[in-house]
């Protein structure tokens, strides 16, 4: 007789930075339902559609079941079946070979987007095995704004959309398609019904966009210059916060005579926005008290990333909007252990010293290494040699900016393991690849460490497959067989009970609170100061010259220079029903997308002879791909913006999954990089279209 169905309180994960409070319905060891938890803190009931068939995920019959080791050439698709001991002992056996050749620091540690406590696992992993070398894709997400923070006014200001706010200024950001690291769109829209205003900034006339009050269709790639004629209006008409900026900012002279050149007129001509409303928008954010930046990751994808999140942040400071209710905060996380412990950064106290980024003098606290660096380490030995790579929650082959350059780069490398649910264009390139289990699957934490001040309880919901294991075990025994076990557990799920331990509970007891939050602390900095070396926000930076940095944002020139070979802008936008590359197999969502669309303005259509429907090749100078037109007026007609992430995961697996023909990252390239995050130009790129029957 079959059990009656359980409903399991859990929380969203790997679908995006999660977030959503589940209710997962389960029997038989099979989940029959998945719907939003009403008391979730985030979401309150709701939940978007690639979460509420999220299960499918986890019985797709082509789904990495067991462990496999290469047999023909790197990337040819030929596997053998081999035990977890034999895939642990090689992969071990592999990176202390390369350690004692060339050095720990001869390995990466890959990871992609922060999935839960795994990735600070592997941190951990790369820290006691001795290399400073964890390669993330920070330097286009998340990092530069907080780091830029943290310069600027000593921590990351994070959108406080809980509290009641006047205005939202959702910059890059479409909360409604993708959440941001935790701000999901359900509470955007509360304060609007409460009455807060909402202004837009994007290319895109988003869904957001089309609720907006007002919106600003500014030209790619020139954010800062936007963010810096909102600056020159609420300065020159004396709409700053004189208070605060006399008290609690530094270089405010200095700041006020820079950005003069940036008059609403100037900025028209270089953004597209015209200069009235660029007016009209700086005077609703200087005047609505709070008022706060909900700012997307979208700013992060363009060499001039710096300026953006400086300008940004010097927005919220002189209208004193820092840590105050409703504007932009600094999240106190709960009473958990620090990342530092956790992570054994005590193993690698020269970590900034020799990490590969340092020798590209990255700005820092700058925690990982950008993958642009780590390929020119593995194919110039620039700063050292890099022979390993061990990877995990990531697809480097599709995401990594320049993806033919990725594919060299993986191509000579001596060793590479990576574990995964689905045989992905990365994971045909390894030498072994580890089965892994899935989030309903395993017992998680989420949301420790990126700074939102909250972490989310993830049990167990299901049994994975038999030889499918969760990500922190894989590492916890490849750790005990790469370096002593006292850093190990004998069971990986007291990593759990390890990060909790300050909190007083145990991991059971969390579950059953289901999140726990850091206190609210609003305008510390009055008692405090801010956590900056000269104690106040540095609107100009007093470390600029020790640290070869810009002292204050500016704008000098477009990502990419114009040229007329290539007369349109490229740009991409996150869909709805992935997380970039993953989930491509799962039936559900291809239904819902399943091709590559790249949005083309009607005027445009009509001046290369494209129609609605058809395959088109996009071309920038760096190479071209195939993607479907779809004819639309949500951008201008001197844009494109195309898919990111796909492949094809029923393509041939000699050719590595079909990840060349639709790729975005085909067209982009890491020979322009932005000084202070390594970041390439991943948006933001001249381009042109035609017909593929031309």
């Amino acid at each position: 007789m079959s059990e009656e169905i359980k409903w399991v309180k859990t929380h969203c994960a790997r679908m995006d930075h999660g977030g959503c409070g589940l209710l997962v319905g389960v029997k038989d060891n099979k989940i029959v339902q998945v719907k939003g938890n009403p008391d979730g803190y985030l979401n309150k009931g709701y939940t978007c559609y690639k979460g509420r068939i999220s299960a499918d995920r986890l019985s797709h019959p082509d789904r990495l079941k067991y462990p496999l080791k290469r047999m023909g050439e790197r990337g040819e698709g030929k596997w053998q079946r081999i035990s977890w001991d034999q895939a642990l002992d090689e992969t071990a056996n592999s990176l202390l070979v390369i350690k004692e050749k060339y050095g720990a620091r001869a390995v990466g540690f890959g990871v992609g987007m922060p999935k839960g406590l795994e990735h600070f696992v592997l941190i951990r992993l790369a820290n006691i095995f001795g290399s400073p070398n964890v390669i993330a894709s920070q330097d286009v997400c998340h990092a530069p704004r907080e780091v830029s923070g943290m310069h600027t006014c000593g921590f990351y200001p994070v959108a406080d959309v809980h509290n009641p706010t006047e205005l939202v200024l959702s910059w890059a950001s479409n909360n409604l398609a993708t959440n941001e690291e935790g701000q999901i769109a359900g509470l955007t829209l509360q304060q609007l019904k409460k009455g807060a205003k909402l202004i837009v900034v994007d290319p895109r006339r988003t869904e957001l966009a089309e609720r907006a009050e007002l919106w600003l269709q500014l030209k790619p790639g020139t954010d800062p210059a936007l963010a810096l004629g909102f600056l020159n209006v609420i300065i020159e008409e004396s709409l700053y916060d004189k208070d605060f900026v006399e008290q609690f900012t530094t270089g405010f002279e200095d700041l006020a005579q820079h950005i003069k050149q940036y008059s609403p007129e100037t900025v028209s001509e270089i953004t597209w926005v015209p200069a009235d409303q660029i007016r009209k928008a700086a005077r609703m954010y200087a005047e609505a008290k709070p008022a706060t930046v909900q700012w997307g990751n979208a700013i992060e994808h363009d060499v001039n990333v710096f300026d953006a999140s400086r300008s940004l942040i010097c927005l919220m400071a002189i209208t004193s909007n820092l840590e105050v209710p409703g504007g932009n905060v600094n999240a106190y996380d709960p009473k958990i252990m620090g990342l530092g412990e956790f992570v054994r950064a005590d193993l690698v106290p020269n970590k900034f010293k020799e990490m590969i980024g340092a020798h590209y003098r990255t700005i820092p606290r700058m925690m990982t290494v950008p993958p642009a660096y780590f390929r020119k380490a593995v194919l110039e030995e620039a700063p050292y040699p890099v022979r390993g790579y061990y990877g995990m929650c990531t697809n480097p082959l599709v995401t990594w900016a320049d993806s033919a350059l990725s594919y060299e780069a993986f191509k000579s490398l001596d060793f590479i393991a990576i574990a995964d649910i689905f045989m992905t264009p990365t994971a045909s390139m390894a030498d072994i690849v580890f089965p892994a289990a899935h989030q309903f699957e395993m017992n998680d934490i989420g949301h420790y460490g990126i700074g939102h001040g909250i972490v989310l309880a993830r049990p167990k919901v299901v049994d994975p497959p038999e030889e499918c294991w969760p990500d922190i075990k894989i590492i916890n025994e490849l750790g005990k067989r790469v370096s002593s076990p006292e850093y190990w557990h004998d069971d990986f799920e007291d990593f759990l009970e390890d990060l909790l331990k300050p909190s007083g509970l145990s991991y059971s007891e969390f579950i059953e609170k289901g999140y726990l939050k850091g206190p609210d602390r609003f305008k510390l900095y009055q008692d405090k100061g801010f956590k900056t070396p000269t104690g106040k926000v540095e609107l100009k930076l007093s470390v600029a010259e020790k640290f070869k940095l810009k002292s204050l944002p500016e704008f000098t020139s477009l990502p990419e220079d114009d040229d007329p070979e290539y007369p349109l802008l490229l740009i991409s936008g996150k869909s709805p029903n992935y997380l970039h590359s993953s989930y491509r197999w799962v039936d559900k969502l291809r239904k819902k997308e399943a091709e590559p669309i790249v949005e083309i303005h009607p005027e445009t259509a009509v001046t290369y002879g494209i129609s609605d429907g058809d395959k088109v090749i996009i071309e920038t100078k760096y190479g071209k791909i195939e993607q479907v037109a779809r004819v639309s007026d949500v951008v201008d007609p001197r844009i494109i913006s195309a898919a990111i992430g796909w492949w094809f995961p029923a393509g041939d697996g000699d050719k590595q999954i079909d990840w060349q023909k639709s790729n975005f990252n085909m067209l982009t390239s890491i020979k322009k990089l932005g000084k202070e995050f390594g970041t390439p130009n991943m948006k933001n790129l001249p381009c042109r279209i035609r017909s593929e029957l031309v």
